[in-house]
């Protein structure tokens, strides 16, 4: 544990003239507040905002910031409020402390809700004071070092959401040495196993490559010295997570991995950079099409540095960057470098563009109301790779890599956007999927007759894009459910002899009953299937339920379709409602313990979809089509339910004989097993099991990872032939 002496004298080792009061009153403040309360390690609990202090005092940030460090939790941890830090240390304190508290003490229907209102406070925090978001990132860096005094579902919880949203969000401010730890950190709690595997293998390959990386290093320091170029020079071991992440997306081994170690070249100047390009490509064969210019284009991130693949005298190919000291620095630390000693606001001036993304990003989901649209958007937006575009005009946008021709369109405007029908690249015309590539020349041409549709969702990878598109579907939908539900509402009073137009005004009556906002939302609710015209009718005009009701007992017919109807025997519930129709969607076929969300179909009740479902995002153009819906308690009839395991190998003899004998060994029957070699260097085995729940797949899982020369495991994408249900 960091002593607080230790931490001033960090402070003060880079920032000779800092207010060590403020952060010495901030550290008495915490260990008041938090006296008496531990840690799950044991530990007591001040030893975590020391060290968030630590982390931040590493950055070399502000005192306020590593005072902020120290008093982090204590308006969410303790009886301490936000008016009390105000009144001890100011307001540019107290406004970094309210930045970074969760919001916790509001009520919300889901656990996903909660997150999505967290991270929303946490943009608006970060548009106003960056320094916000270093805090959080520190906080989060030393809870996921020490996660394992958790239990398993949390540490899997916490290590997902780090690793798609914190790192991420630290790879989008250029602080490549946090984002790293966190990814790893987070890759060993999702994986342990595969963790495992992959660091012992890497370590071997680095023993092997130890006496390659001194050649090379050798001969540069020469031919450097030789020029009269000062340069320092070193050597780095790409990321375990960095690694699993490259074998999984090419589908390659780890020898294969070719920027498994680059060097780097630290020189004092830009002139040198370039010059030290030249004599690299002089020395060994450079790769066509692997020289990157980050310093006459920088990455969003602020990161510059020239990049080239040589193939070595041996045929190994291996990369070396070549950078500035100023330039390794920012690389390293992002925004942390560029933010020191400044008051971390984001001004207007040419800095400010470098963060434009952050504004955008705000302005964007500012309109996302749905929970989970606004966490998968984001995600989105974290997207690390891009590319950049050029107008006919020489302007250059910024886009992920992967988007399309449609993406750019809506980049450059919304009706823009609404409107477009194709694009010209590089004076060629393209149609609207197409994936634009780095340095493209793109115009875009628009029709007044086009408009969106739902298939443009399969298109778009941008989060501007798909934002504008579901707001028009959801205006049209809406428009449409209007028109529909009054014409049956109509139909509906007609059936009584009596007209719409007469009881319109009682509408706003009921909708405490069904649990909307205005009358409105009825009639839409009625187009949506969401209620019936019918039970609208009878709360509205409540003796015609009661004529009903003395009319006697329902017919044969109609109690046997709600029985059909009824799902008491269903192992899914919605809330609220007991005689709902609910059944599993084919396309994810969610199993019992997964999280889970409902979709209103017309006319045929609830489909249930996996949160992880891939047409889930497409289907709930509309947020008021999605229900809550959740597992029931009891384990029902024992039902079991079909899963496809897609596992990749190594290309060896007996590997599917390995995994079907280890799956029967667990009592798990087997329904389908195919096996098949991908461009002749690994196997792909494709096996369909019986499963209770969620438990019992994991174990199959695990117990699959750890037969020899399995590479990954996981859920199969949905195929075109029926699944059963």
């Amino acid at each position: 544990m960091i002593r607080y002496e230790d931490l001033e004298e960090k402070v003060l080792s880079y920032n000779s003239n800092a207010d060590v009061e403020l952060l010495r009153k901030a550290y008495i403040f915490s260990a008041r507040e938090h006296k008496g309360q531990v840690r799950k390690s044991g530990e007591p609990y001040l030893t975590h905002p020391l060290e968030v202090a630590n982390i931040l005092a590493e950055m070399k940030l502000d005192v306020a910031s590593v005072s902020v460090g120290l008093l982090h939790d204590v308006v969410e941890d303790t009886l301490t409020d936000l008016t009390t830090i105000r009144e001890f240390f100011g307001d540019g304190v107290a406004h970094l402390v309210g930045g970074v508290t969760k919001i916790s003490k509001i009520e919300f229907s889901s656990r996903e809700e909660q997150q999505a209102e967290n991270f929303r406070k946490l943009l608006l925090a970060m548009v106003d004071d960056i320094r916000v978001i270093l805090v959080k990132l520190a906080d989060r860096l030393h809870n996921i070092r020490t996660l394992g005094h958790l239990s398993p579902e949390k540490q899997r919880r916490i290590a997902r959401e780090t690793l798609d949203i914190y790192a991420p969000i630290a790879l989008r401010l250029g602080m490549s040495r946090i984002r790293g730890e966190l990814e790893d950190l987070s890759y060993s709690y999702l994986d342990p196993e595969g963790y495992k595997n992959l660091l012992s293998d890497i370590e071997a390959r680095k023993k092997d490559s130890e006496n390659l990386i001194k050649s090379i290093v050798g001969v540069l320091e020469k031919v450097l010295d030789e020029q009269g170029i000062q340069a320092r020079i070193e050597s780095r071991i790409k990321r375990v997570y960095s690694v699993a992440q490259k074998m999984k997306r090419q589908k390659i081994g780890l020898n294969q991995v070719y920027d498994f170690f680059a060097i780097r070249i630290l020189v004092d100047s830009v002139r040198d950079c370039y010059s030290v390009l030249g004599i690299v490509n002089n020395q060994w064969n450079p790769v066509p099409g692997r020289i990157k210019d980050f310093i006459a284009m920088p990455r969003n991130n602020m990161y510059q540095s020239l990049h080239t693949t040589v193939v070595g005298e041996d045929g190994q190919p291996f990369e070396i960057q070549i950078r500035t000291h100023e330039m390794h620095r920012v690389a390293e630390e992002g925004i942390a470098a560029h933010w020191k000693y400044k008051e971390g606001k984001l001004t207007e001036g040419k800095d400010d563009k470098r963060f434009l993304w952050l504004r955008h990003l705000l302005e964007w989901q500012r309109e996302v109301k749905d929970p989970h649209q606004f966490l998968s958007n984001l995600k989105i937006d974290l997207y690390p790779d891009e590319v950049y575009i050029f107008t006919p005009k020489g302007e250059v946008f910024t886009l992920p890599r992967g988007a399309t021709s449609l993406d750019f369109a809506y980049y450059v405007h919304t009706e823009v956007g609404h409107k477009c029908v194709g694009a010209k690249v590089n004076r060629r015309i393209v149609p609207l999927k197409y994936i634009l590539n780095n340095g493209e020349i793109v115009e875009i041409l628009t029709s007044s007759d086009a408009k969106p549709s739902r298939d443009w969702l399969k298109i778009v990878k941008t989060s501007r894009a798909r934002s504008a598109i579901r707001r028009w579907l959801n205006q049209r939908q809406k428009e449409e459910a209007l028109e529909l539900g009054r014409k049956l509402l109509d139909k509906a009073f007609r059936k009584h002899k009596r007209t719409l137009k007469k009881y319109e005004e009682k509408l706003s009556d009921i909708t405490g009953q069904l649990g909307v906002s205005s009358a409105e939302e009825v009639i839409a609710g009625i187009g949506y299937g969401k209620f019936s015209a019918k039970q609208v009718v009878e709360l509205v005009v409540p003796e015609l339920a009661q004529a009903k009701e003395a009319g006697g007992s329902e017919s044969k017919l109609g109690s046997m379709v709600r029985r059909v109807l009824r799902r008491s025997d269903s192992p899914i519930q919605v809330k609220g409602h007991d005689d709902l129709l609910v059944y599993r969607a084919r396309c994810c076929n969610p199993i019992r313990g997964e999280e889970v969300v409902g979709y209103i179909t017309v006319g045929r009740g609830i489909s249930v979809h996996s949160v992880n479902c891939s047409n889930l995002e497409n289907l709930l153009v509309n947020p008021d089509r999605r229900v809550e819906v959740r597992w029931t308690d009891e384990d029902g009839d024992g039902a079991r339910y079909p899963v496809r395991l897609q596992i990749e190998t190594e290309d060896r003899t007996g590997v599917l004989a390995d995994i079907t004998t280890t799956v029967s060994s667990i009592k798990t029957n087997i329904l389908d097993a195919r096996a098949r070699v991908i461009d002749g260097h690994y196997g792909l085995v494709e096996l369909t099991v019986e499963v209770g729940d969620t438990k019992q797949l994991d174990k199959i899982v695990n117990c699959i990872k750890k037969i020899g020369g399995v590479r990954d495991v996981g859920r199969a994408k949905p195929s075109a032939r029926k699944s059963r249900r």
